[in-house]
């Protein structure tokens, strides 16, 4: 497979950002990051006016709305500096966010990438929703590829017409603290919620973080209970227990976040393993604070004990991450968690690049049990893998019925497969292959592809399977790349069979979305 980028994380990348540009975000962050009003330290004992309480509702008429980035688009003359769409749910038109939005702090500027990564979750816990927007190639000053992330506030009369715009970026008297450096990329990955007490969380990744000397460690952040600041964790912190690992050259720790109200990982895919540079690693941890730091539980690769295959070098183990809630039979209350853990660089034998995705079970005091082994080559399993499916690239998986003995149906893990091939015509055509979470992974899989059950024509380089979202009804797949006609978000039921049709197509000009983009559907929630 020849694709390099998107498939890989991005080298260095030189643009401008002015000093006083910078300094003026800075001081903007400052000023209206901790107000108006006390930081929310935990749940909400009452809805605030016009606000529903329902997920991924920012504008409190109790009805799902839809977050959907072109990280690529171009906004006046900045080429790639990135917009997000929101659409709301029903059929009320959408908005877009950039850094030209009114309110939102700094400019667009090329290639600042605004939404390569966003996080939905009520960070205030007034019951509206809040959108975390990853920027991790904003330059800051002469500091290229810094990254941050800006959190716009839902309200009763829609998003960003609450509290103002914090920001969260690195440097003396900012949320985040340190320096700044170049190729940090905060905001690379994120990823938010609530915790099994209600208290809201963001996860920040910053997987260029140097440590010392050390390039491209990587590390990440911790907001509790939208924070005015947040904690930053690495492979060489021990306040609240040593987090395993050791921080190295390109470990790129913090790349990819999976998490549910009980547990949350951490990736590494750059983690070597002895002699094998890039196998990749991950770290589990509970959302319970030690000395405000979270407590690191696990780390593994696929050298551990109970962990299948072996480490090699360019495996990407965690590459991608998935994490859903999960109650096994013998439980009266849900204190589990079920990890998938995605590695697009296996080879199977002699096929290079096929991929696989390895499930493990995360109990309430942390140990970890591998569960399942998951490929194309699975008995009874759609599909036959190939070298250069890269099968795992992407993860996306949900539990419908999290308070119930968890069951085939009701968990459900998405695998993209971006390297896919249609014919000879049709390279790296992608595609999603479902699988049940419990049970026989081959036993209800299925599998949807462009022509079969997306909507569309197969073409050349669409890497379907790129672009995944999880929602309790739905399974969206975004289709950014390819040809134009065909960039859009289809949202599919989650046992959907192999074919099936979608069941919603949001894309540029219809339904109230503007029209043009470059990667409409890059991410999507």
């Amino acid at each position: 497979m020849s694709v390099t980028s998107p498939l890989r994380l991005p080298q260095r990348a030189a643009r401008g950002r002015t000093a006083l540009a910078a300094t003026a975000a800075v001081l903007i962050a400052f000023a209206l990051g901790f107000g108006p009003g006390a930081p929310f330290t935990g749940s909400a004992t009452a809805l605030a006016a016009g606000c529903s309480g329902v997920d991924a509702d920012f504008n409190g008429d109790g009805v799902r709305d839809t977050v959907i980035a072109d990280p690529e688009a171009t906004v006046g003359s900045a080429r790639g500096a990135g917009v997000v769409h929101i659409v709301y749910g029903g059929d009320k038109g959408s908005m877009q966010l950039s850094q030209e939005t009114a309110g939102v702090p700094g400019g667009a500027e090329a290639d600042d990438g605004f939404g390569s990564a966003v996080a939905v979750y009520d960070a205030d816990g007034d019951g509206c929703s809040d959108i975390a927007v990853g920027v991790p190639y904003e330059d800051l000053g002469t500091t290229l590829d810094a990254g941050g992330v800006q959190v716009v506030y839902g309200s009763g009369t829609g998003l960003g017409n609450g509290r103002a715009v914090k920001e969260y970026l690195q440097g003396p008297g900012s949320p985040l603290g340190g320096t700044p450096e170049t190729g940090d990329w905060v905001g690379y990955s994120l990823a938010g919620g609530k915790t099994a007490a209600g208290i809201s969380y963001l996860l920040i990744g910053a997987p260029g973080e140097s440590l010392g000397t050390i390039e491209e460690a990587g590390g990440f952040y911790y907001v509790s209970a939208n924070a005015a600041t947040a904690v930053g964790i690495n492979q060489e912190t021990t306040t609240a227990g040593p987090v395993p690992g050791d921080g190295e050259v390109d470990d790129r720790f913090g790349a990819s976040f999976a998490a549910s109200p009980t547990h949350f990982a951490v990736g590494a895919p750059g983690e070597a393993i002895g002699s094998a540079r890039f196998a990749g690693a991950v770290v589990v941890f509970s959302h319970t604070l030690v000395s405000g730091i979270p407590k690191p539980l696990a780390g593994f690769g696929q050298d551990a004990e109970g962990v299948s295959g072996a480490e090699e070098a360019g495996d990407g183990f965690a590459t991608a991450l998935a994490m859903t809630p999960y109650r096994p039979a013998s439980a009266t209350s849900t204190t589990e968690s079920l990890l998938a853990v995605g590695v697009p660089g296996e080879d199977l034998s002699t096929t290079v690049d096929a991929g696989a995705v390895q499930v493990f079970r995360v109990t309430a005091n942390g140990s970890v049990t591998q569960v399942h082994w998951i490929d194309q080559n699975l008995a009874d399993a759609e599909e036959q893998a190939e070298a250069g499916d890269f099968f795992g690239q992407r993860l996306a998986a949900v539990n419908t019925a999290p308070n119930s003995t968890a069951s085939a149906t009701t968990t459900r893990l998405a695998v993209g497969v971006p390297g896919e091939e249609y014919s000879e015509e049709h390279t790296e055509r992608g595609g999603v292959q479902i699988f049940p979470l419990v049970g026989s992974p081959g036993a209800s899989d299925a599998w949807i592809a462009p022509g079969e059950g997306i909507p569309g024509e197969p073409a050349p380089r669409q890497l379907a399977g790129m672009s995944l979202g999880a929602t309790p009804t739905a399974l969206y797949v975004g289709m950014p790349y390819g040809p134009a006609a065909g960039h859009a978000v289809h949202a599919f039921g989650w046992n959907v069979a192999s074919g099936g049709a979608s069941t919603r197509t949001l894309k540029p000009g219809e339904g109230g979305i503007p029209t043009g983009d470059v990667a409409f559907g890059a991410v999507v929630r």
